[in-house]
């Protein structure tokens, strides 16, 4: 049997940056800010609570200043919830993303 993960088994470097996100799962959209995001996944939270192993839809945006170019660029992802659970005045959700594209705003 194999213990629950901790933070010194994730993969991947998480950064505490709060980006404007639009989550859309089966039939509702919601827009927040992230919480952190890594090249794996990212954590944000939700008034609504989301089932785990739901597939939800991600547009996140990156702004133009911070990349230094010319324009925002919208990262397009698709992706799985690995965690739901209670937080603060929410829900914090993390999701870890199976695919993602680029696309100039």
């Amino acid at each position: 049997m194999r213990a629950s993960k901790t933070p010194e088994d994730r993969q991947a470097r998480r950064f505490p940056l709060k980006l404007p996100v639009a989550v859309t799962g089966k039939t509702t959209l919601d827009r927040t800010r992230t919480e952190n995001i890594s090249s794996g996944g990212v954590v944000f939270c939700l008034d609504s609570q989301v089932e785990v192993g739901a597939n939800v839809a991600l547009s996140i945006r990156l702004p133009a200043e911070v990349l230094g170019a010319p324009q925002d660029v919208l990262v397009n992802c698709s992706g799985r919830v690995v965690r739901s659970s209670p937080a603060g005045h929410g829900n914090s959700v993390a999701v870890v993303i199976d695919e993602y594209e680029f696309e100039r705003c």
